[in-house]
């Protein structure tokens, strides 16, 4: 039991290595086929812990729940093939796995700050010095950052602080 303790403090998550093993299990499906639904149960089938204990491990593990670390990718390569291709928006949106246009476009602009049309036609503008830097670095300085949730309850929570009074009844 000792020797067990000693290799989760040393791996600096304080998880156990066969428990991360499991986790990059999960995570490497989302990688893999990141168009899909991965709902937590079907990602800790994958791993083999329980679902409540998968979302919390991996949430602990890699920073992010598994809800956003799976937009994180979906958006990362909605945004590369906005840049790359020629693709119509409906198509790009519907290939990187989501169920509505309308649900893209707003995650998208909640997420980079512009419309996916308006981030094509801004890449399509700019000068491309980044030929010259390794794609590794740019692939990395373009990841999508969530580290906040895009949700409706944020969005509402942001909607009844910003003029929006509620009134509380007490007992």
């Amino acid at each position: 039991m000792r020797k067990a303790r000693d290799t989760t403090q040393a791996n600096g998550t304080g998880q156990d290595p066969l428990l991360l093993r499991r986790l990059l299990r999960g995570r490497d499906a989302m990688d893999a086929a990141s168009h899909e639904d991965w709902p937590v149960a079907r990602l800790a089938k994958v791993s083999g812990v329980s679902e409540a204990h998968f979302a919390r491990s991996f949430a602990r593990a890699f920073g992010v729940p598994p809800h956003r670390y799976l937009l994180t990718r979906r958006i990362e390569r909605a945004t590369a093939l906005l840049r790359d291709t020629d693709l119509p928006i409906t198509d790009i949106a519907f290939d990187t796995g989501w169920k509505s246009l309308g649900t893209f476009g707003r995650t998208f602009r909640d997420i980079t700050g512009m419309k996916p049309g308006d981030f094509r036609a801004a890449d399509q503008a700019a000068v491309h010095a980044l030929d010259l830097v390794p794609a590794c670095f740019v692939s990395a300085a373009r990841r999508p950052d969530l580290t906040i949730a895009v949700s409706e309850k944020r969005r509402q929570a942001a909607a009844d602080t910003s003029g929006a009074s509620t009134t509380e009844v007490s007992r």
